[in-house]
């Protein structure tokens, strides 16, 4: 859950409010108590979804794909596994893998160097490496649905000062979002805006 006073945008309807965290997702309370109905009652999903989408109805094994693969949540707390390594310039870095039933879900690195100016654009790249992994981490083994605005999101995170790798790339990805409201560049601009 973020802080009580900070609004973000929800992951679901784009506007900005107190959000709270749901499997690797934030939600305001609309967005959230929809998202805990859905889970909690997947059997009325897949229901409601047959009515309102036949078309997604059957796959080739004829297994609904509406409703099914439903993400896990994280849990607060998880076994994490950290590994010490070295760079071709011999820093130490440090790569923390958090698991869940033996998967890698997360993956953090850093350095006892990171006050240091020239590792900063490393530090935001690898930054923005590590968010994304974990994105893909948890598609993989948690079943977290991609999507471009959520890798928008983690890119737009990473960047630690204005047209750094991570802010150029969240500028570039952003002008192929369908709605591009819900990012959080493109909200920013509109906030000024108005």
């Amino acid at each position: 859950m973020t802080d009580s006073n900070t609004k973000e945008r929800c992951d679901g309807c784009g506007k900005k409010a107190v959000l709270q965290d749901m499997q690797g997702n934030e939600f305001c309370d609309s967005c959230s108590q929809l998202a805990r109905l859905v889970q909690a009652d997947s059997p009325l999903l897949s229901r409601i979804c047959s009515l309102i989408r036949p078309d997604l109805q059957g796959s080739e094994g004829g297994a609904q794909i509406c409703g099914q693969n439903m993400p896990v949540e994280l849990p607060e707390v998880m076994d994490a596994v950290r590994y010490r390594t070295r760079d071709r310039e011999l820093n130490t870095w440090y790569v923390s893998v958090s698991e869940l039933h033996g998967n890698p879900v997360e993956i953090f690195a850093s350095t006892a160097f990171d006050r240091d100016h020239h590792l900063q654009s490393r530090i935001s790249n690898l930054t923005t490496i590590t968010r994304l992994v974990s994105l893909v981490l948890r598609h993989v083994f948690l079943g977290e649905v991609l999507t471009l605005e959520k890798t928008i999101k983690q890119l737009h995170r990473s960047s630690r000062q204005k047209n750094d790798l991570p802010d150029m790339l969240t500028r570039v990805l952003s002008r192929y979002v369908k709605y591009p409201a819900k990012t959080d560049a493109a909200l920013e601009k509109e906030e000024k805006d108005s």
